[in-house]
């Protein structure tokens, strides 16, 4: 169930803020079950099986991580810790990338001149990357000391959490990120939260907000970038304006459902970090991951990197740790090489970024020169995220760089992308994402002014809905 499907808009989410509001303050355990429930709604909406997964894996890692806290000695506990999370990781790596090392065997076993194996279709359960990480972070803190919760409904209400269970932010439970905006902790909301008319009009703002930007500029730009990608002969002005697109609808598309699942959050009075900060004014990598996807590269900080030892042993043990977290980062995003090597694009250059005294190689350049560099360095790579696959990115970056390499477009082409309608687009996505002000923010303090123009573009944002067909959120794949 996507937030902008209309059995949510107008069936579930009425439903439930209806009833949760029905539900006096002062109970807010008969709250918290409430929430549970909607969740488990929320997910089976797309299979029951999906749902059934969700509540098995939960069930367990609570008890490990009962049996972690219960255990005084520092050996055992390490071990009970990494049998839990080697247990999630493998779960998660069945459904995502059995098939995937199915056809590399598959690739091997042809080469030896063997015949091929048959591949599993295995359906992968929408989420299941970010809710194994709010698992595995869990239990790591538990490891490290954090209490455990205190009850499997506490547990699962925050693994169930309906606006993040598809596509994040991955908040903690029970810890705070320390480099990110301070909330209080998942843990301590489920507690005693605050359901206040201000935190109530910020979240219902900034849904608005968000759900604009997927339905205005996300779905329009992608029919861009989709029909750029999908041609056979684009020239170069093409394959740039196709990888401009891509690089605009990939932004407006996954932080629009970050702004629309803190919203939510805010509507329910939970406070969730930030998972976006203007990611495209960025003068280098080491800048854009402090701005892009937030909760994922502070959860790659500080459970994958500095267990590897960080910086802490040389630069030559940083180079490699930073090339691991970002293969590992591009390898969570799909089951693919072209996610591996975008990995590898973005690892290279903050190696290279740290090699330089944590400065980009064009640092002496003006700084609006540097944000653009930066910004140029990440459309590529996202040509690489995009395309299908190598050989595909191959073809459309030579044709981007290499003007001989294009084969002059075709007049179909052209037709189909360079409207009056995508042009005007574009316009906007090109200065929205290069100024600082963040929907975050500026829905945080609200007068009339900041009121109007959210319920303005919600409501045009229904009526242009209701007259395109339905497009995902991106992130609902990786």
């Amino acid at each position: 169930m996507a937030f902008t499907a209309h059995i949510f808009l107008f069936y579930y989410l009425p439903a439930l803020l209806l009833v949760y509001s029905a539900v006096p303050g002062r109970f807010l355990a008969a709250r918290n079950v409430l929430l549970l429930t909607a969740g488990y709604v929320f997910y089976a909406w797309a299979s029951p099986w999906f749902a059934a997964l969700l509540f098995g894996l939960t069930a367990v890692n609570y008890l490990l991580s009962r049996c972690i806290a219960g255990t005084e000695v520092r050996r055992t506990r390490l071990v009970l810790t990494a049998c839990a999370v080697v247990m999630d990781l493998a779960v998660l790596g069945f459904f995502k990338y059995t098939g995937f090392f199915e056809h590399i065997l598959n690739g091997l076993i042809a080469f030896a001149g063997a015949n091929a194996l048959p591949v599993l279709k295995i359906v992968l359960p929408v989420g299941i990357s970010f809710y194994t990480f709010k698992l595995i972070s869990y239990l790591v803190d538990t490891y490290r000391g954090q209490p455990p919760a205190r009850s499997l409904l506490d547990f699962a209400c925050y693994v169930s959490f309906f606006p993040q269970l598809l596509s994040g932010p991955i908040q903690r439970y029970g810890t705070i990120d320390r480099k990110s905006e301070p909330v209080p902790t998942f843990a301590d909301q489920l507690v005693t939260r605050e359901h206040t008319l201000d935190k109530f009009s910020w979240g219902v703002a900034l849904f608005m907000l968000g759900f604009a930007k997927k339905v205005l500029l996300a779905n329009a730009v992608a029919r861009v970038a989709d029909a750029v990608f999908a041609a056979e002969s684009p020239s170069t002005l093409d394959a740039w304006f196709g990888a401009l697109a891509y690089t605009f609808q990939l932004y407006f598309d996954f932080s629009a459902y970050s702004e629309m699942a803190i919203g939510l959050g805010l509507m329910l009075g939970f406070q969730c970090p930030r998972n976006f900060d203007a990611p495209y004014r960025a003068d280098s990598f080491s800048d854009f991951w402090r701005r892009w996807h937030i909760s994922l590269s502070s959860w790659l900080r500080d459970y994958l990197y500095i267990p590897l030892g960080g910086n802490r042993a040389g630069a030559s043990r940083t180079y490699l740790n930073l090339m691991i977290v970002f293969l590992l980062c591009g390898l969570w995003h799909g089951a693919g090489w072209t996610f591996i090597v975008w990995g590898a694009w973005h690892g290279l250059w903050l190696v290279v970024e740290r090699a330089l005294g944590k400065k980009p190689f064009y640092a002496a350049l003006p700084a609006s020169v540097q944000v653009l560099a930066t910004f140029l360095l990440v459309t590529v790579g996202w040509v690489v995220f995009r395309a299908e696959t190598l050989s595909e990115a191959g073809r459309l970056l030579a044709v981007m760089f290499v003007p001989t390499a294009a084969q002059g477009g075709s007049t179909l082409l052209s037709a189909i992308i360079y409207t009056r309608g995508h042009l005007i687009i574009m316009a906007p996505c090109t200065m929205l994402v290069f100024q600082p002000v963040q929907g975050f923010d500026w829905t945080r303090r609200l007068d009339w002014s900041r009121v109007l123009l959210p319920a303005g573009l919600f409501i045009l944002s229904l009526m242009t809905l209701f007259s395109q067909s339905f497009r995902s959120f991106l992130y609902f794949q990786f």
